[in-house]
C-alpha cells in the first residue's frame, strides 16, 4: 500500500533505495540532528539493514518520493504497540534542496493519517534534539504535537551532552488539527 499526501508519496522500500538511504545516514549534517549513534555505513551494511526490517510489522520504514525529484528520504512508525495503540515516529530527509518546500509536513501529515485511520492507532511519541529547531518547528507548530516531556542530558553529540525533548500526539488532536486547518481538503494526490 502506498500513502499519498498532498506532495509525497510514501512507499515501501526497496533495494534500489538503498544507496540514497546510504548517502542521507553517512551525511554528517542530517546525523548531527538525530539521536543515536553516528558510525560510517557500508554497501554490505545498509544490505544486511534492509533485509532484517523488510519483514517487520512492528517498525515499518516508508521512502519519501516527490514527483519531480524520486525518493528524498525515508519516514518510518517505529516500535509499534498494537495493544496499546502507539508508535514512535521518525524521518529523515537527505540534500538540503529538499528542505523548505512543505515536503516534511506533508510526510508527518500523512504518517498521522496512516497511523490513526488505517493502523487505528491512538498515540504518536517523536524525539528530537533541544537545538533541532526545524524539527521542533515543524511537529510542534506545524503539525500540533505536544512537549509531553524532556531527557536531560539524554544524547551525546560533538562532545557535549544534549537534551532530548519528547513530542506526541493524539488521534483527536489530529482530528482537531484537521478540522482547524482543512488540512486534506485541497489534496492533490489525484495527480501522482
Amino acid at each position: 500500500m502506498e500513502l499519498y499526501g498532498k506532495i509525497v508519496k510514501l512507499r515501501a522500500l526497496e533495494m534500489t533505495d538503498l544507496e540514497m538511504l546510504r548517502k542521507i545516514v553517512n551525511d554528517p549534517e542530517i546525523e548531527k540532528l538525530v539521536g543515536g549513534w553516528s558510525f560510517p555505513i557500508s554497501k554490505k551494511e545498509q544490505e544486511d539493514w534492509y533485509n532484517t526490517i523488510y519483514r517487520d510489522k512492528k517498525n515499518l520504514r516508508f521512502a519519501i518520493e516527490t514527483k519531480e525529484d524520486g525518493i528524498i528520504g525515508m519516514a518510518d512508525l517505529r516500535n509499534i504497540d498494537w495493544k496499546n495503540r502507539t508508535a514512535s515516529h521518525g524521518m529523515k530527509i537527505g540534500n538540503r534542496d529538499y528542505r523548505k518546500k512543505g515536503y516534511g509536513t506533508d510526510v508527518v501529515m500523512s504518517i498521522m493519517r496512516y497511523a490513526f485511520y488505517e493502523l487505528g492507532l491512538n498515540r504518536l511519541e517523536c524525539n528530537i534534539l533541544d537545538y533541532n529547531i526545524p524539527s521542533q518547528k515543524l511537529y510542534i507548530d506545524k503539525c500540533g504535537w505536544t512537549v509531553e516531556g524532556k531527557k536531560r542530558q539524554h544524547i551525546f553529540k560533538n562532545n557535549k551532552f544534549h537534551d532530548q525533548l519528547i513530542v506526541g500526539i493524539l488521534k483527536e488532536e489530529y482530528e482537531e488539527l484537521i478540522r482547524k486547518t482543512n488540512y486534506w481538503d485541497d489534496e492533490q494526490n489525484g495527480n501522482w
